[in-house]
């Protein structure tokens, strides 16, 4: 039988640590990197067993790859404390490490917003990865990197990330500044055209082409705010460009 290990990032989360947590207890190895959270996070995840590796936040895909080296199992599975695993993608997840199929699995997560799931607003993500051969690039909305195959499994995994329409919003500023950062080291320039047409798209993408529409009123506010997120980074790309952050 393969073992698995579990990586969760956390930083101040309380409120949802211990329901996910619970959700992978099924895992043979909990590792929690915390970036020195000020609640009581870490005293919940002390109370599940867990391995905790404390590091200070610099980015995502140093988090990750510090937190890889304390990993032991050959399997391991990426989490954010506002995750859930289901049980019947447990039984998916011990079946797919255990029969050897793929090196990496990518894993459905339709966002809950307005208490409902958006199944129209869903992302294919690798988080199910063979331990040795994997690691992470990029700043923000980091990269998997697998060295193998990629399969794909079937059950969805519960995803409260919006925990309402401000939270939302302020999530997709922090990013947007990371993500102008990381243009900005690229040589990258913004223009009206990308304050503009970006967004719009980004709207139009989200709402039409992927189906968000099917999805009410949720569906209608999350395209706006990813369009928003859009201009957002393109503006602030903008003002790191002239040293006016």
């Amino acid at each position: 039988m393969k073992t698995l290990s579990v990586i969760i990032p956390v930083y101040n989360e309380e409120a949802y640590i211990a329901r996910a947590l619970y959700s992978v207890k099924f895992a043979d190895e909990i590792i929690v990197v915390d970036s020195f959270s000020t609640d009581k996070t870490v005293e919940i995840a002390k109370q599940y067993n867990c391995k905790i590796v404390e590091r200070q936040f610099d980015n995502f895909s140093n988090q990750k790859n510090h937190a890889l080296q304390f990993a032991t199992c050959d399997w391991v599975l990426f989490l954010d404390a506002d995750e859930r695993i289901t049980y019947p993608l447990q039984l998916e997840i011990i079946d797919a490490i255990n029969n050897g199929k793929h090196t990496a699995y990518k894993l459905n997560f339709p966002h809950f917003y307005m208490n409902r799931f958006l199944f129209h607003h869903s992302n294919n993500v690798t988080r199910l990865v063979v331990r040795e051969k994997c690691h992470f690039e990029g700043s923000v909305h980091e990269k998997l990197i697998v060295d193998g195959s990629v399969g794909k499994l079937k059950h969805h995994v519960l995803h409260y990330t919006y925990k309402g329409l401000e939270h939302y919003i302020d999530k997709k500023d922090t990013y947007a500044w990371f993500q102008a950062q990381q243009m900005l080291d690229k040589g990258k320039k913004a223009t009206y055209f990308h304050l503009a047409f970006k967004p719009f798209y980004r709207f139009f993408h989200s709402y039409i082409i992927r189906g968000g529409f099917r999805d009410g009123i949720p569906g209608m506010a999350i395209a706006g705010v990813n369009a928003y997120g859009v201009f957002s980074r393109y503006a602030k790309l903008m003002l790191l460009k002239r040293g006016l952050k």
